[in-house]
């Protein structure tokens, strides 16, 4: 039986990427995304380039009825999924203080509320057909202190080490994946200046994802891509927090400037 993924966030970026190794790899696909247009799209091109069948949903997972919809889709006994993806993203420009709550809430329904449901849709039927594998998008910003975008990612990484305790010896396996900087539309859209990065901190989408397919086989639970990005969050997870927090607010006066 064909395997089926399902991708949220699949248009561009690292959601992009991973509908395309995935389908390359085998895999019938569900895509998620706000924009049907362009998801009809990226549906044709993978469907011809790579024979598989591909299927769409359409929704803004900042809305809860939206996600139910989603949610209902991997639930669904008659068309299992095999491999969830949780990767739409949210970004934003303005400092928490600065900002609109509203906009504040929706990113915390799109990166930690969509991650929780959609994960629990999909973790019953897996843990009973005792296969399948979960991988959370997270970041490696979730092990510094830079505004409430890394206290989300933070969320999503625990969260995701909780739940492959809570399935592990079932057969179904929990990945969060905490890439760092990756070139993709995210900053883009967000309005977010990166200019002042150095090219040595940025990551290829297509490499983050064959790294973390590669670590989702193997079973582990955190994947950080790159050797680079993996001493980073050594450093962030064996320093004092009074240090990374000085260094996480130095970081995002130089970006905000």
């Amino acid at each position: 039986m064909t395997p089926t993924a399902l991708v949220t966030g699949a248009t561009a970026g690292i959601g992009l990427s991973f509908a395309r190794q995935l389908a390359a790899g085998g895999h019938d696909l569900v895509l998620v995304a706000r924009d049907g247009e362009r998801l009809g799209a990226v549906a044709a091109e993978l469907g011809s380039a790579y024979g598989r069948q591909v299927e769409v949903v359409s929704a803004d997972l900042s809305h809860r009825d939206q996600v139910q919809r989603v949610a209902e889709r991997l639930a669904d006994p008659a068309r299992p999924v095999d491999l969830l993806v949780n990767n739409a993203g949210f970004g934003l420009r303005s400092r928490f203080v600065d900002g609109e709550l509203a906009d504040e809430e929706r990113m915390l329904d799109v990166l930690c509320r969509a991650v929780l449901v959609l994960s629990h849709a999909a973790a019953g039927p897996m843990r009973r057909r005792g296969r399948g594998a979960i991988v959370n998008v997270s970041s490696v910003s979730g092990f510094t202190a830079m505004g409430s975008y890394s206290a989300a990612k933070a969320w999503v990484t625990t969260f995701s080490e909780a739940l492959a305790g809570e399935l592990a010896g079932s057969g179904v396996t929990v990945t969060a994946l905490c890439p760092g900087f990756v070139r993709t539309q995210f900053h883009d859209r967000a309005g977010i200046r990166m200019s002042r990065l150095p090219a040595a901190a940025w990551l290829d989408s297509d490499e983050v994802v064959l790294a973390c397919l590669d670590d989702v086989r193997r079973g582990r639970v955190v994947s950080v891509p790159s050797r680079r990005y993996q001493v980073v969050v050594g450093l962030a997870s064996h320093s004092p927090r009074a240090l990374v927090r000085r260094v996480s607010w130095w970081i995002a006066r130089r970006r905000a400037s």
